[in-house]
């Protein structure tokens, strides 16, 4: 792996952490100020994140000039896949089991990270990695990552 790779994945790491930070906020907002079960709680703490997490890493972390709606519609359908699996996963272990609902936002959220990196990277951006405004300044500056 080169540095321009292990740049792009510290990069989304540290944009997934501040989307992790808004879906652990209006999770436990909701979880806790609603008599709401767990799975409403988590689907509407997940789109505030995804949207987050979406807008920063295409722009800064794949710097991707890429289509907006198409890269949003592939993204969509990623999560048309992960949010049912991940909505019964959640449901199942926090609500069946009784497991602690924060401990499955978690075991959800590290599941989401690692899967809609390598979709978002070998997918999504594939043919558009470094094609943006942000890409275009730094080479010209001579800077790579």
């Amino acid at each position: 792996m080169n540095r321009k790779e292990i740049l792009r994945s510290l990069k989304f790491l540290l944009f997934s952490i501040s989307a992790g930070v808004i879906e652990l906020a209006a999770f436990s907002l909701l979880n806790e100020l609603t008599a709401w079960s767990y799975w409403p709680c988590y689907l509407i703490a997940l789109a505030l994140s995804v949207l987050w997490n979406f807008t920063l890493n295409r722009r800064y972390t794949f710097q991707s000039a890429n289509n907006v709606p198409k890269a949003m519609a592939l993204v969509f359908a990623f999560y048309c896949v992960f949010t049912p699996l991940s909505t019964w996963l959640g449901h199942y272990l926090a609500d069946v089991l009784g497991w602690n609902e924060y401990l499955v936002t978690v075991i959800n959220m590290v599941l989401n990270f690692a899967l809609e990196f390598l979709y978002d990277r070998f997918v999504v951006f594939r043919d558009s990695l470094d094609t943006n405004s942000v890409a275009k300044k730094a080479e010209e500056k001579g800077e790579s990552y």
